[in-house]
């Protein structure tokens, strides 16, 4: 009976150290460092002037007259209309002040009078736009004229408005 009593007596024993056994607390994690966010490099480089018509950065600035390239016309007419002359202007400076520069003037016209006499209309167009350039400094090196007359039309519907869309001369760069 001693050695039962015995046994007893360990185990409640060793109940006892398990059950009173404390269990270590658990140290808080170092708090992490902010990181500070990454630098990144951002251009602070001023707005383009949208005068500056030497400034390629323009080509892309809806103030700037070099961010449009359509000039339009009268029926049947192929004389610049003074409200263009700006932007006919604007593209002249630029070709004067790069040299790299290649610009295609393609002229367009609606769909009324033969297929030929619209080529023509479209080529007179053209060479209106360049004198005009090649008169205010643009070397006649950097300009090309191509007519395309009636063949590709921006809009297809057969009515003034339409036809007013289509009789044009587009400035094309093929370099800048």
């Amino acid at each position: 009976m001693k050695s039962a009593w015995r046994l007893t007596v360990a185990l409640l024993i060793v109940l006892t150290l398990v059950a009173c056994k404390s269990t270590p607390k658990a140290e808080p994690a170092p708090e992490a460092k902010p990181t500070p966010p990454p630098k990144t490099e951002v251009d602070t480089q001023a707005a383009p002037d949208p005068h500056d018509y030497a400034d390629a950065r323009n080509f892309d600035n809806p103030e700037s007259l070099l961010s449009k390239r359509v000039i339009y016309f009268d029926f049947d007419k192929s004389t610049v209309r003074p409200e263009f002359r700006g932007i006919v202007a604007a593209h002249a400076s630029y070709a004067k002040a790069h040299s790299s520069a290649r610009i295609t003037l393609e002229g367009h016209a609606d769909e009324r009078g033969t297929r030929e006499y619209n080529l023509g209309l479209g080529e007179r167009r053209g060479n209106a736009v360049d004198a005009l350039m090649a008169a205010q400094g643009a070397r006649s090196d950097q300009l090309t004229v191509v007519s395309y007359g009636e063949e590709r039309p921006v809009c297809r519907v057969s009515d003034d408005e339409c036809w007013s869309l289509n009789r044009r001369v587009e400035i094309v760069y093929t370099a800048k």
